[in-house]
């Protein structure tokens, strides 16, 4: 899309907005979503055979995870079949999850294991199954696959998650919105001119550091973008003067991940998976495909002013949150700090949050910046409604198809293509 397209044609209706957001079983994004797998768990939450039971929303659905006593992972519907009791309270003991109010007990696949209130003639518990959904252990996380069993596809293979765990800095935090909203800021790099401008490069990486420059330099990037199996990637041209550019290649890979380039490793990845239609949790990976990570930038990460937010102790909440107004200095701001609010994470969710939990995306004005928005709903509304039709999608079962890299690189070259044929290895499309 090259053209400045009028309101009409890139604007949501009401309808097509829901379509977009609703993520419950039976709704059409949300049956997109279940052909995937998608982290919900950092592996501490169930770290030891037989530990503590967790609560775990995903999709809209309340579920209960857990590892039995052969550290086989087990995600069940939180309500018991029997009198709908939440397994939360369950004890988790020899290879199965028992209901704490008549003892029935539920092994990873579902089945029940026992049923000590029943006489042994009844033969009931074998007539009783509660919902489960496969899951893996992969990568730093704890993936879960809620779709059809015959269409369940190999566990994707990100860059960063075949790499040794050296190379790798992860977390998860949640964001008080719709999915989509927080996806969409991935895929907008004109914000980053205006939102993240006036910060103290002693605050940053070094990777920041050069990135914030380029980004003062050219508010006015030029986008494009290019579909592929994985999802798409989209350049965007800064004009450097003398003849040089700055060019950043961001790859979306569906449904909701996005892998954001740095003028210098490490670089992120970042899954949005919704909790529900208005809250979300975000999987946040940063890594170094080409060297073990420094301790100097793993501890840069653990402040929170870069790609992932410091948390509140014990939680998944972000330290900087709506609830101390993201701890904005009017005073900072009036200084030149773009927003006065500390970290690009939290500036970045300060403004997604306060869209409200769903945009109303009808109301808009978009222009030629926001034109990979554009293509990242037009092409997941037709996925969706494709899959509704009876056409599944392909990408899940390509899973070399995920593992593409994103570049950040100034040159001479002022075409997409050229630069893609320049850094073709680096970009990783091979594997598609």
């Amino acid at each position: 899309m090259s053209e400045h397209a009028n309101r009409e044609s890139v604007m949501l209706k009401p309808e097509d907005n829901e379509l977009l957001c609703r993520v419950g079983s039976g709704t059409p994004m949300g049956e997109l979503f279940r052909r995937f797998w998608v982290p919900a768990l950092i592996l501490s939450e169930i770290a030891e055979p037989d530990c503590d039971p967790v609560r775990l929303r995903l999709l809209g659905e309340d579920l209960i995870a857990f590892r039995d006593s052969d550290g086989r992972i087990g995600v069940l519907e939180e309500r018991c079949p029997h009198r709908r009791a939440s397994l939360y309270f369950g004890r988790n003991e020899e290879c199965g999850l028992r209901c704490v109010y008549h003892g029935w007990k539920f092994d990873v696949d579902g089945n029940c294991v026992d049923m000590p209130n029943e006489r042994p003639e009844t033969d009931f518990k074998h007539k009783v199954q509660i919902k489960s959904y496969a899951a893996a252990e992969w990568s730093g996380y704890i993936w879960v696959y809620m779709g059809p069993a015959d269409r369940k596809p190999p566990l994707p293979k990100f860059e960063w998650a075949t790499l040794p765990p050296t190379h790798v800095w992860q977390r998860k935090w949640h964001y008080s919105a719709n999915w989509m909203q927080g996806l969409e800021g991935e895929l907008d790099t004109c914000h980053t001119t205006f939102l993240h401008g006036g910060i103290d490069p002693a605050t940053l990486s070094p990777g920041l550091t050069e990135s914030t420059s380029n980004w003062a330099k050219d508010g006015m990037p030029e986008l494009d973008v290019r579909d592929a199996e994985h999802g798409y990637y989209y350049g965007s041209k800064r004009d450097l003067g003398d003849g040089m550019y700055n060019w950043r290649l961001t790859q979306w890979v569906l449904p909701s991940n996005s892998i954001i380039p740095h003028a210098k490793f490490p670089i992120s990845s970042r899954a949005y998976v919704p909790i529900d239609d208005e809250n979300t949790f975000v999987f946040g990976t940063s890594f170094n495909p080409e060297a073990p990570m420094t301790q100097e930038e793993r501890d840069y990460l653990e402040t929170g002013m870069g790609a992932a937010p410091k948390l509140i102790p014990g939680t998944f909440t972000p330290e900087v949150n709506k609830t101390n107004d993201y701890k904005r200095d009017r005073a900072l701001q009036r200084s030149g700090h773009a927003t006065g609010i500390p970290g690009v994470n939290n500036q970045d969710r300060a403004i997604v949050e306060a869209m409200g939990s769903i945009a109303d995306r009808e109301n808009e004005h978009l222009g030629t910046s926001d034109i990979a928005v554009i293509a990242a709903r037009r092409k997941l509304i037709k996925l969706a409604i494709e899959l509704a039709d009876g056409k599944e999608p392909d990408l899940p079962h390509n899973p070399v198809a995920f593992n593409v890299r994103p570049i950040d690189v100034t040159v001479k070259q002022n075409r997409l293509d050229d630069v893609v044929s320049c850094f073709s290895d680096k970009l990783r499309f091979a594997a598609e």
